[in-house]
């Protein structure tokens, strides 16, 4: 067993040796694509989860929705400084605000939070 297998593994580097005589640019792919997955390693393995330009903001413990009972809204100290007072945070949901839209004025009021204090 232990001969054809060490005959199995002459033939086969045999004829890989062959097949780059027949291409030898397979060197160069070869090359180009380790470079490439090193690369890719190296990056994946050196920031692996790590985001763009976001900043840790502190929320005040115990402005958890579940422990206040209020209606679902973290608080947050502005811009981290503990001194200013706790701001609600904004919703996780995205909106966005379409400028010129024709609506009556009594609909407007009622659909249109921008500009108004509870807005965030």
């Amino acid at each position: 067993m232990l001969n054809s297998h060490a005959e199995a593994q002459k033939q086969s580097v045999g004829a890989m040796h062959k097949e780059a005589k027949k291409n030898p640019e397979l060197y160069v792919l070869f090359g180009v694509m380790a470079g490439v997955f090193g690369v890719a390693g190296y990056y994946f393995t050196a920031n692996p989860t790590s985001s763009g330009n976001e900043k840790s903001v502190p929320s005040i413990p115990g402005s958890e929705p579940w422990n206040t009972g209020k209606d679902a809204k973290y608080q947050y100290h502005p811009y981290g400084d503990t001194s200013k007072e706790p701001k609600d945070a904004p919703s996780p949901l995205r909106t966005s605000i379409i400028p010129n839209v024709n609506l009556p004025k009594d609909l407007h009021d009622q659909f249109n939070k921008y500009g108004k204090d509870d807005y965030s």
